[in-house]
C-alpha cells in the first residue's frame, strides 16, 4: 500500500497482518479521492473503522485540515500509529481507540463538523453498516458539517439502503468486488 497523491505521495504504508483488516485498495482509494477532490482541501475528515489509516492519511496528504481515526482493534491501532509516525505526521490528527458506535453516540452536536466521513467496517460485520449510517443520519447527525458527504465502502453484492435517517444515497460507484455508496443529508 502507498499514498497515491499529495504531500506524502509514493510513501508506503503498513497493513495489519491477517484477514481481520481489509485495507482499501490503492485503485479504489484513487477513485474515491478523484470524486472527493473538490471537497478535500481544508476538510475535517472522519475515518471510521480506520484500520491502517490509509484513507485518512491519504486525505491529510491531499490537504485535509484534520483527520480523526476511530479504530478498536489493538493490532490495527498499533499499525495506524506506526504509519503516522513513520510518515512524520505529527499534527492535524486524532486517534480514538474504541468502538465506532460508542464514539458516535458520545459525540455532541457541533463537536467536530466533519466535512467527509468514510466508513469501512469489516465485511463480516455487515450489521455495522446500517447501525453506523443510522447514527450518522440520526442521533449523530450533528457531527456533520453543512453539505457533508458520508461514504461507505462495501461489497459490491451487498446492497445498502437508499436512505438512513436524514442521509440519502446520491451516488454508487462499483469497482471490482467493491462498491462505494455516497450519502448526503437529505
Amino acid at each position: 500500500m502507498r499514498i497515491i497523491a499529495g504531500s506524502l505521495r509514493r510513501r508506503t504504508l503498513e497493513a495489519p497482518a491477517g484477514l481481520a483488516t481489509r485495507p482499501t485498495s490503492d485503485r479504489l482509494r484513487e477513485t474515491l479521492f478523484n470524486v472527493l477532490a473538490p471537497r478535500i482541501e481544508g476538510a475535517h475528515f472522519l475515518d471510521l473503522y480506520a484500520g491502517s489509516g490509509a484513507v485518512g492519511i491519504e486525505a491529510l496528504s491531499r490537504g485535509a485540515k484534520t483527520a480523526t481515526f476511530i479504530e478498536r482493534a489493538p493490532a490495527a491501532l498499533k499499525v495506524l500509529r506506526g504509519n503516522l509516525a513513520r510518515l512524520g505526521v505529527t499534527a492535524a490528527f486524532h486517534v480514538h481507540p474504541g468502538n465506532v458506535g460508542a464514539y458516535l453516540r458520545k459525540a455532541r452536536p457541533g463537536d467536530a463538523g466533519f466535512d467527509v466521513v468514510f466508513l469501512d467496517p469489516p465485511y463480516d460485520e455487515e450489521n455495522e453498516y446500517g447501525a453506523t449510517l443510522d447514527l450518522l443520519g440520526g442521533a449523530a447527525s450533528g457531527l456533520l458539517a453543512e453539505h457533508a458527504v458520508v461514504i461507505a465502502e462495501h461489497r459490491r453484492k451487498e446492497k445498502l439502503r437508499e436512505t438512513c435517517g436524514r442521509l440519502a444515497r446520491t451516488r454508487l460507484l462499483e469497482q471490482g468486488d467493491a462498491a462505494l455508496s455516497f450519502y448526503e443529508v437529505d
